[in-house]
């Protein structure tokens, strides 16, 4: 199932790990072979729908927030991340913001899912992803 493309702005100046991490496409175990600290900024917040961030098990989105995956707890990244469909204050570890394609995200939103994970009922993959400027090609 397509539900469309999005497109998002990584802040590699304020977490240059996990922008890069994410600049890979790949997924699964983070590029830094291990997992990695969190990334916070206090110029980067949950403050908009549309927000992209690291997934940890004491920021768990919930209803709030579709998770692509859950990591393990603080400092554990390994290129699990999720979108916001509305502010979510008590949130952190920002690293981007979509720019492009907030219907599908409302797509995303009306998903059927469990009602005690709030996670999809069917999974819900990245079929693909571009990357229009990487700046940490070199």
């Amino acid at each position: 199932m397509n539900l469309g493309d999005i497109k998002i702005e990584l802040f590699c100046e304020k977490a240059p790990k996990s922008c890069e991490d994410t600049c890979t496409g790949k997924g699964g175990t983070s590029i830094w072979v291990r997992k990695f600290e969190d990334e916070f900024s206090e110029y980067l917040k949950h403050n908009v729908r549309g927000v992209v961030a690291m997934a940890n098990n004491q920021t768990r989105p919930g209803k709030m927030a579709r998770m692509v995956t859950l990591n393990n707890g603080p400092n554990t990244n390994a290129s699990r991340f999720y979108f916001t469909y509305a502010k979510q204050p008590h949130l952190d570890t920002v690293f981007g913001k979509i720019i492009d394609g907030l219907e599908t995200l409302h797509e995303l939103e009306k998903l059927p899912v469990n009602e005690k994970t709030f996670r999809p009922l069917k999974d819900v993959r990245i079929k693909d992803n571009t990357i229009h400027a990487n700046p940490f090609a070199g």
